[in-house]
């Protein structure tokens, strides 16, 4: 296994390096460089608020040393029932109880007997990291001209071209996140090695952000939007890069982006008008959603009707994907994609017994994750708990279903699992 990481490894750094040494982005490293420079020294930036800035909120402990524990995940899943119009069946409500009672457990309660010697942990070289994040970000911007070129528009400004896009082509857009990961978390290293101020690392973060911003905003699409949010601030949060004040008005801020972009495409298609609170829209969504959750929670019953066949079908090739089998189980209905909620498909598959396994192992991979990285203060453990944990926060409407956030999971899994048995040695 090592010989094949080496050589992976050794491949994308000799690409990375001939990329940033061309023509084209050492020019864009230079002009980066000189206003990075110029923000630094910069005399407005004396008017940004410090970090004390308001210091009540540093005074809450839950806020200040938990607000990204993995129970933040069953915090987000209440309020998302809380905005849904109608209530919960009874058989959903159990349900529900079997599904946060398992993920506290494999959360809260599991991780403590493991892990907690940490001497022995993996290391992952920065420049590796580095290379890996940098070439998914390339690949990335080169599938999101591919895109807007095979739509004639950018769905932003046309929302009903958004639904011609080839998920073939905007799946490969969506590297951009755990690119961006990587990088900011390798900037991460540069900081704690003090190679770089506070000051260039935010810098840095901010630029990132601002250009995934960029893209997944022309694209029309809000959850790849927030992923990035999250992303950037949980990785900077715990690396001291952003203070909690930021953290708590970059929440807000995505909200109100989710919000916002939904409200505006819902008046672009005309299923809703401007007198029309803007909160509307998520709240009849979150109600929608509920109402396929409480379809599929008596589908299902207790032992599942598809064992495990919808979680395959995110496999490509499938006849169907999982979002489209969710639309053929309660509808008939093959050419919809519908949002089954993180226990949908849990539900559907392997019944209530399955929901409290699923969410009790989906609980552990969490809490080992916050654990380690909150013993090592490690830039790679900070950063892929950082994405594990945003997906599975937006996994609380869509689910764990696509592709390539499965992969992150089992990518975080599989280094989790070599460090808990290092640590037993």
């Amino acid at each position: 296994m090592s010989v094949i990481y080496s050589t992976l490894t050794s491949l994308i750094n000799k690409v990375s390096d001939e990329f940033r040494k061309s023509f084209l982005f050492t020019i864009i490293f230079t002009i980066l460089g000189f206003i990075e420079g110029q923000w630094v020294n910069s005399f407005f930036k004396k008017l940004y608020p410090s970090e004390n800035f308001l210091n009540f909120l540093n005074k809450n402990r839950i806020l200040k040393n938990h607000i990204f524990n993995p129970l933040i995940v069953l915090f987000i899943f209440a309020i998302f029932l809380l905005l849904a119009l109608n209530s919960v069946s009874t058989s959903l409500a159990i349900t529900l109880m079997l599904a946060f009672a398992g993920f506290f457990i494999g959360s809260a309660v599991i991780p403590r007997y493991f892990l907690n010697d940490t001497r022995n942990i993996l290391e992952f070289k920065r420049r590796d990291m580095y290379s890996i994040g940098f070439c998914l970000i390339l690949i990335s911007i080169v599938f999101f001209f591919v895109s807007i070129a095979s739509v004639g528009g950018i769905p932003l400004l046309k929302p009903s071209i958004r639904y011609l896009l080839k998920p073939i082509l905007t799946m490969p857009v969506f590297l951009i996140i755990p690119g961006t990961c990587l990088v900011a978390s390798s900037y991460l290293k540069d900081y704690q090695d003090e190679k770089i101020t506070r000051s260039q690392a935010r810098f840095r973060f901010i630029f990132l952000l601002a250009m995934d911003c960029a893209l997944l905003l022309l694209l029309g699409y809000r959850t790849p939007l927030l992923a990035a949010f999250l992303v950037i601030i949980i990785i900077g949060f715990y690396g001291n890069i952003v203070s909690l004040w930021e953290v708590v008005i970059g929440a807000l801020v995505g909200v109100g982006a989710i919000i916002g972009i939904g409200y505006f495409r819902s008046l672009g298609e005309l299923t809703i008008t401007s007198s029309t609170s803007p909160i509307y829209s998520l709240q009849t969504r979150a109600d929608f959603t509920l109402h396929v959750l409480n379809l599929l929670d008596f589908i299902g019953g207790n032992f599942g009707l598809t064992h495990g066949h919808m979680l395959a079908s995110s496999i490509p090739g499938s006849d169907l994907g999982p979002r489209m089998m969710v639309g053929k189980l309660i509808a008939w209905r093959t050419e919809v994609t519908i949002t089954p909620t993180l226990i949908g498909q849990m539900v559907v598959d392997f019944g209530k017994v399955g929901v409290f396994v699923e969410m009790t192992i989906l609980g552990f991979i969490l809490g080992i994750g916050f654990k380690l990285m909150q013993k090592t203060k490690n830039y790679f453990y900070i950063g892929i708990y950082s994405l594990i944990l945003t997906y599975t926060i937006l996994g609380v409407e869509t689910g764990l279903l696509d592709i390539q956030v499965l992969v992150y999971f089992a990518i975080a899994i599989f280094v989790y699992l070599i460090n808990i048995k290092k640590s037993q040695i």
